[in-house]
């Protein structure tokens, strides 16, 4: 038996299928007969009566997609999000199976799909992953559309991706950048002493620092927030007007950092990476992180928490000396002997 679509439900105790809706806070069920097909014609008409379902048996998997650009993403995403949307419903949704009538789409195309992204061979597990999602987002939509009854996603679509550490800049490698000319080494303070993205930092201005925080706007979630700023970052901020930041291209500024610095594998999300591992390493708290970065889910600053190697082999060498690390060391020369 086929899942059922949205709204037919069985009832226990009683044969057949029902018609389940709710209004002001009751619940009511009506009968639709004993025979499935019969029952799911029966459902579409009383949504199409109820003004909830148009139907489109012949809406393509294009149709729909534009039509998700145009209503769901423009409402819920910010611009750099639609934009995104846009082009992967152009480069892959629909060259794959946009022709395709959107009732006839089923789990196995879905399956289909994912395979055919990994063999493109140039597109990694991540990308494959947020095309994947935008995917189910869009047949989500077409079911609270009433487009189709029910979204034809299968189990354990998106990918499971390996987590990687933070990808972040080593204490020696700051130092070297940090001793670069003006004004590139100024950029670099104020990135690894607020954390912002790129997009952020090119649109800061000097009247954004308001009572001792950067005032960030146009943000990826969409929401203003405000980053502290250290005594110091404070004091040389106060002396510039109009843009902070003199670059618009990240490339070309990483380009400029890696010359003057030969730390070549310098990236300008690098020093937003550091930002957040020095500041637990610090002390500093995971949900004050989720903040200044931005992050909707805290899930997603928790990957900084991971301790690195560095500060282990640090950690050990504070303790070397101490209580526990003589005693192991007379323990083990003892043994030795």
């Amino acid at each position: 038996m086929p899942k059922l679509p949205r709204n037919l439900v069985r009832r226990k105790g009683r044969p057949g299928y029902y018609f389940r809706s709710k209004a002001r806070g009751r619940t009511k069920w009506r009968s639709l007969g004993t025979d499935y097909e019969a029952a799911l014609r029966k459902l579409r008409s009383l949504k199409a009566d109820a003004g909830e379902l148009e139907p489109r048996s012949d809406v393509s998997v294009r149709a729909a997609a534009q039509q998700w650009l145009t209503s769901y993403v423009v409402s819920q995403r910010a611009p750099r999000g639609r934009e995104l949307a846009k082009r992967r419903v152009e480069m892959y949704l629909e060259p794959y199976f946009g022709h395709l009538p959107l009732g006839r789409l089923t789990r196995e195309h879905l399956r289909a799909y994912r395979l055919h992204l990994e063999r493109l061979g140039h597109l990694s597990m991540q990308t494959v992953a947020h095309i994947l999602s935008d995917a189910r987002c869009l047949l989500i939509w077409c079911e609270d559309a009433g487009l189709i009854d029910r979204a034809p996603i299968p189990r354990k679509l998106l990918p499971k991706i390996p987590e990687r550490p933070p990808d972040r800049l080593t204490d020696e490698e700051v130092e070297k950048i940090l001793s670069i000319r003006e004004p590139y080494a100024f950029v670099v303070r104020l990135a690894l002493g607020t954390g912002l993205r790129w997009g952020e930092l090119s649109r800061a201005q000097a009247s954004d620092v308001q009572n001792g925080s950067l005032l960030v706007h146009h943000t990826k979630s969409g929401k203003v927030r405000r980053v502290p700023l250290s005594g110091a970052l404070q004091k040389e901020l106060r002396l510039r007007v109009g843009k902070l930041v003199p670059f618009k291209n990240s490339w070309s500024f990483a380009d400029q950092v890696k010359r003057h610095s030969g730390v070549k594998r310098f990236h300008a999300h690098r020093m937003r990476h550091t930002f957040a591992c020095r500041w637990l390493e610090e002390g500093g708290s995971l949900a004050a992180l989720q903040h200044i970065l931005g992050h909707s889910s805290i899930v997603t600053t928790q990957r900084y928490a991971r301790i690195s190697d560095d500060l282990v082999m640090r950690e050990a060498r504070r303790l070397e000396g101490q209580g526990v690390a003589k005693g192991v060391a007379k323990a083990s020369s003892e043994g030795c002997g």
